[in-house]
């Protein structure tokens, strides 16, 4: 694959792809109520370079729900949503970051991946809000899923505040 990575700005609530030093696509997202932060319990999305490490769901539909990275069964759709308004919707796929600088997002209790932190889909109507995840990197599924294709495991992100 060609020098490929990942830029998430918090500021402009974006992610580009970017590949041989060149931005292919960007995407909106949606990134923690929070802020920027690292620590464990922050409910923060973390700074600094990331890696996916794992890919999820590349064989489930687009819509479905997730929990603990797992298909619960269920497929999200408005009426599901409406009957449980206050769960953390993880939808359609999942990239798991992990970080890459020991002591900032990596090891003890600032490790992205420890925290579970992922770039995931999200109910679509839920994207027009401000920043209101619990420190994941939330996209519209067609999005997640666009971008999911696209990727290898492996890959670089770089999160940044500006």
């Amino acid at each position: 694959m060609a020098d490929t990575y990942l830029d998430v700005s918090i500021a402009n609530q974006r992610l580009a792809l970017i590949e041989n030093g060149q931005t292919v696509k960007t995407y909106p997202v949606s990134t923690a109520k929070n802020g920027p932060g690292e620590r464990q319990g922050s409910e923060c999305t973390p700074r600094g370079w990331h890696r996916v490490r794992a890919k999820i769901g590349g064989d489930q539909p687009v819509f479905t729900v997730f929990k603990s990275r797992r298909p619960t069964g269920e497929i999200y759709n408005p009426e599901l949503g409406r009957l449980y308004p206050e769960r953390d919707w993880i939808l359609t796929r999942i990239l798991w970051l992990g970080g890459l600088e020991p002591g900032f997002n990596r090891y003890g209790n600032v490790d992205s991946a420890w925290r579970y932190i992922y770039i995931h889909g999200t109910p679509d109507e839920g994207m027009q809000s401000p920043p209101a995840s619990h420190g994941c990197i939330r996209m519209f599924n067609a999005d997640v899923l666009e971008l999911f294709d696209r990727l290898e495991a492996g890959v670089r992100i770089y999160i940044h505040e500006d």
